[in-house]
């Protein structure tokens, strides 16, 4: 094992740790399963087009970036095949065996890009704690969920202007 993964195994036992206080256990699994196949954020998404009828396709297209940013994700991990951490115990069952990327980080950073930039502030403190949350439960290394942030983040970054229509809504 190199530093890296050293590092990366020190870092999800401290936070896994975090999980022994029944509130906290609570909200990273509320998190984990609101956040299931990008679902939190698909219905934000929606409830964004469905509320703000000015901005009614900015909202759908950032919705469509950040179901593209959670399929580009389940790709990847069938691709790369990095078993989930085996040194903790999960506090919540998982859709599939693989661990990197996150695809809960993935969808939560395209949200948080493409929804901030719509305006809607409280998304990215939410996308933020989703991604701790994974690691609480014991599901990913950290750098799963960096990876998977950086890939939803980009994804949506690079379809912002076609989500905008290339105006500036934030």
């Amino acid at each position: 094992m190199d530093d890296l993964d050293d590092m990366d195994r020190r870092l999800l036992s401290a936070l896994h740790d975090c999980g022994r206080d029944p509130r906290v256990a609570a909200a990273a699994r509320a998190l984990s399963w609101a956040g299931e196949h990008g679902a939190l954020w698909l219905a934000a998404g929606l409830a964004g087009a469905a509320v703000d009828r000015e901005r009614r396709r900015a909202w759908l297209r950032g919705t469509a970036l950040t179901a593209g940013a959670h399929l580009a994700s389940m790709g990847t991990k069938r691709l790369v095949r990095r078993p989930r951490p085996g040194h903790v115990e999960p506090l919540v069952r998982t859709a599939g065996r693989h661990s990197f990327p996150s695809s809960h980080a993935t969808s939560a950073a395209a949200a948080a890009v493409a929804y901030g930039a719509l305006g809607a502030r409280v998304v990215p403190p939410v996308a933020a704690a989703m991604c701790v949350s994974r690691l609480v439960v014991g599901v990913h290394y950290p750098s799963d969920v960096a990876a998977g942030a950086a890939l939803g983040a980009v994804t949506a970054r690079l379809g912002a202007r076609w989500m905008t229509g290339g105006r500036d809504h934030g």
